[in-house]
């Protein structure tokens, strides 16, 4: 897998996911064990993230390679990137919304900028303003999603749009999966969710332990106040706010550029990532509920590759 300059050893790189449930220690685990990791910059302060850059560093030696998701949607989306770019993060990926600026701004930090698409239309348009990849993410994947299309109906429509490195994300769980993502001509895949079951992993036990309990059919899709439709599993939270129900917002954080403030989206993350796992969002993806241990990033990235190399 060759992206810009990077070329990890294993096609895999680890969702980021936010808010706090991937930053340096599941980043650097994911880099050390050979794949490509991110620290989520959403919903944190600036200087947190920072902190986290460079902690990622240091646990990697500055060998592995790290980069930075940020949400589109966030009203400190330029100051988060840039911050990021300044501390020479190896990319930034985004999705949730589109950005023609950050381009400019990986051309001006000479960092490569990753874009997350759900169709061949916007990625073409990412190919143009100067991506260096793109991710194809499927409805099977956790948190924001941008279509109701499975992956493997829109993957091959966006490699055969673009000349740019595809990778494919959505209900990737397995070696076959990723058999698969390469035979339709993406160079690797994104996984989120089954990182979320790692000893490394920076949720709070509760968190993790919610994935391994869950069921099949225990996901639901809920409209989140960015505007868009997000997996999470089910919970009490999920049934408050179900429909147009209201919540409460003790207090608001002013962190999206566009809200509906019908309820707290970063408050509910932080919840949950802090172990309430019954009144806040917890994201997932549609197959969470065939991930049944939590286990080092080294063996889940081991075991994914003896699957591929038998496929």
């Amino acid at each position: 897998m060759q992206i810009a300059h990077m070329n990890p050893r294993v096609p895999i790189i680890q969702g980021g996911m936010g808010v706090r449930v991937s930053m340096s220690g599941l980043a650097a685990a994911v880099a050390n064990a050979g794949g490509v990791g991110i620290i989520s910059g959403t919903g944190i302060p600036i200087e947190e993230l920072r902190t986290h850059i460079r902690k990622a560093r240091e646990l990697t030696n500055g060998l592995g390679y790290i980069g930075v998701n940020v949400l589109f949607a966030m009203n400190n989306f330029a100051e988060t990137i840039k911050a990021a770019m300044e501390e020479k993060v190896d990319f930034i990926i985004s999705g949730a919304g589109f950005s023609r600026d950050m381009y400019g701004w990986g051309k001006e930090y000479g960092v490569p900028v990753i874009s997350i698409v759900s169709s061949a239309k916007l990625a073409k348009l990412a190919e143009k303003l100067g991506a260096s990849a793109v991710v194809v993410e499927g409805f099977e994947a956790g948190g924001h999603l941008g279509t109701d299309r499975p992956l493997f109906d829109i993957l091959p429509e966006v490699v055969e749009a673009v000349n740019i490195p595809v990778i494919a994300a959505g209900g990737i769980l397995y070696g076959g999966d990723i058999a698969k993502a390469i035979q339709m001509g993406a160079v690797g895949v994104q996984m989120g969710s089954r990182f979320v079951a790692s000893v490394e992993c920076d949720a709070h036990p509760s968190f993790k332990q919610y994935y391994l309990d869950c069921k099949e059919g225990d996901t639901v899709l809920v409209k989140t106040t960015v505007g868009l439709q997000g997996r999470a599993i089910k919970n009490n939270f999920t049934e408050a706010i179900s429909g147009e129900n209201k919540l409460k917002i003790d207090k608001c954080y002013d962190c999206l550029k566009h809200c509906s403030y019908r309820f707290c989206t970063l408050d509910s993350l932080i919840k949950s990532v802090d172990g309430d796992v019954e009144n806040g969002l917890i994201f997932a993806g549609a197959r969470v509920d065939e991930i049944n241990e939590i286990l080092p990033v080294q063996v889940i990235i081991d075991k994914i590759m003896e699957e591929y190399k038998r496929c």
